[in-house]
């Protein structure tokens, strides 16, 4: 079942939260910015659509050739696979925070200065062609077949969706192990303290490992970005960091200048 299928099935429950959230805190939602959301998520699925069927060739020539292992489907195989894809997707939501390439589709979600489920729709339809795909590929390696490789990425992805709410509890027990809402409220924050912290996805035991985790310090988080606050535009949203990045690009001297900024971390690029 591909990652698209996944997710729709599990619309229904996405719906469901963002009505209750409504109710409880119509203050976080606009509906302009609720569209503006919604648009990003379908540009996002349909270039991910197209993108998967240009890819998945590719991907099985990548498993037919250079597979480690012949996998024999079993529990412990499947939990193998969500430890490791989850491990994966915090080093590929690090590198989107420390690379500009990256950055600048990754930032589409970081955009908005509410923090609502709503959010969690907000994505760039450029994740393919930044390569985010490349990340999921030592797994195909390892040898999962890559359609259950783009179903751990699925639902890790939908586990994802349930963090971006001011409404969760604190669930101290569990957020020593998962990422919370707690947790990734403060993500999203541009208070400098909590930048580039709490990267996970679903277990926040990577980023109390690599050294990038951060409780709050009782400051609550202020949402967007530093470098500048983004019109609720589809264009700006998703068009304008690339116009920024690739005017610096220009700008420089050399080639190897230009592709060093290309790799370079986005705090130097303003």
């Amino acid at each position: 079942m591909s990652v698209e299928y996944i997710l729709l099935l599990l619309s229904p429950l996405f719906l469901i939260a963002i009505g209750i959230e409504v109710r409880k805190r119509r203050e976080s939602y606009s509906l302009k910015e609720f569209g503006l959301n919604l648009g990003l998520a379908l540009s996002h699925q349909a270039t991910d659509i197209l993108a998967m069927l240009a890819l998945m060739p590719f991907f099985y020539w990548v498993h037919s050739n250079f597979a480690i292992f012949t996998i024999e489907l079993s529990p412990l195989w499947l939990v193998l696979a969500f430890v490791l894809q989850d491990f994966l997707y915090y080093w590929f939501h690090r590198a989107s925070h420390q690379c500009n390439w990256l950055w600048a589709a990754h930032v589409v979600h970081h955009s908005s200065t509410n923090m609502n489920f709503s959010t969690a729709m907000r994505q760039s339809l450029f994740y393919p062609i930044v390569g985010m795909w490349i990340f999921w590929l030592p797994l195909i390696i390892l040898g999962y077949t890559p359609e259950l490789v783009l179903a751990v990425v699925a639902l890790n992805l939908a586990f994802q969706f349930f963090v971006h709410t001011e409404l969760g509890p604190e669930f101290k027990v569990l957020g020593k192990v998962f990422n919370t809402p707690t947790h990734h409220c403060l993500h999203h924050a541009s208070n400098p303290q909590y930048i580039d912290k709490n990267y996970a996805g679903v277990l926040i035991v990577w980023d109390k490992i690599f050294g990038t985790f951060v409780s709050s310090d009782g400051e609550a988080p202020n949402y967007g970005v530093t470098e500048r606050q983004y019109k609720v535009s589809f264009y700006d949203v998703v068009f304008t960091p690339w116009r920024i990045l690739f005017n610096k690009v220009r700008q420089q001297k050399s080639a190897s200048c230009a592709l060093k900024l290309l790799f370079n971390n986005p705090r130097n690029l303003h």
